[in-house]
């Protein structure tokens, strides 16, 4: 796999990023856990990636997942959504699109905020 994975906690999360990215991403989903057997699974999934993105809820599961990834992945660049979405499902596509594209993807121009 090589080009860009990034991490996210569920399938919701995963569906809210593919519909403003406007290039073919891999999005891997925790599924809100994590065990020493799921982190060996992601580092083998993501091996050849280029660079790998983590981007968890910004509640205090969120908050504990990115912990624990970031141990697996101490290079790993982590993407936030604002506190007041708490989640990345309810982070609305606009803000998401700007903040993947601060990151440098591709993204859907429909979504990009204007001003």
């Amino acid at each position: 796999m090589a080009g860009c994975v990034i991490i996210v906690e569920g399938k919701t999360d995963r569906e809210r990023l593919l519909k403003v990215l406007a290039e073919p991403i891999t999005i891997l989903c925790t599924y809100g856990t994590y065990s020493p057997e799921k982190g060996e699974e992601l580092v083998q999934l993501t091996q050849e990636a280029e660079e790998v993105y983590l981007f968890t809820d910004e509640d205090f599961s969120g908050k504990k997942l990115r912990a624990h990834l970031m141990e697996d992945f101490p290079r790993a660049i982590q993407l936030h959504t604002q506190k007041m979405y708490g989640e990345v499902a309810n982070t609305p596509l606009q803000v998401l699109a700007d903040i993947l594209e601060r990151a440098g993807f591709a993204v859907d121009p429909l979504h990009l905020e204007l001003g």
